[in-house]
């Protein structure tokens, strides 16, 4: 992952980290705390992990696509990797980290955005925008466990 071009927020969440990847590692729950996850369909009928794909219908403002992403790294209970495919592509992940009774979620993304998203000019331009969006998504991520 080409770390100089990536997003990256963390959030504490107030439980264990076995409890954090309950939640997180099942996927079709995302939207329920992502707000630019407008639909999300597993793409797989078997067990989710490793080479699991998943459609995402995002949308950010005016901008909507669909995200094509197959899930390239799945270390229960402290990683999820995914590659995604399509207009826009890139790597993102999530870890998990122990902090006493509470666990750290670190997310990290770096996308390539298609031209008419204004290509690398525009993903350097939306990276603010990307960062205050997903570190809502994470806040409400912590939420479900308050």
């Amino acid at each position: 992952m080409a770390r100089d071009r990536a997003v990256r927020i963390e959030q504490l969440v107030a439980a264990p980290r076995s409890v954090v990847w309950d939640d997180l590692s099942d996927l079709a729950s995302h939207p329920d705390w992502m707000r630019d996850a407008v639909a999300l369909t597993v793409e797989d009928n078997g067990p989710r992990g490793l080479g699991t794909t998943v459609e995402v219908v995002t949308r950010i403002g005016p901008l909507r696509t669909t995200d094509h992403m197959v899930v390239t790294g799945w270390e229960p209970p402290q990683r999820i990797a995914v590659h995604h495919r399509g207009a826009v592509a890139g790597d993102g992940e999530f870890t998990l980290e122990d902090r006493g009774a509470y666990t750290l979620v670190r997310w990290v993304e770096c996308l390539r955005l298609p031209w008419w998203f204004g290509g690398a000019v525009g993903a350097v331009l939306a990276r603010p925008l990307l960062a205050r969006v997903w570190r809502g998504n994470l806040r409400r991520f912590a939420a479900r466990f308050i």
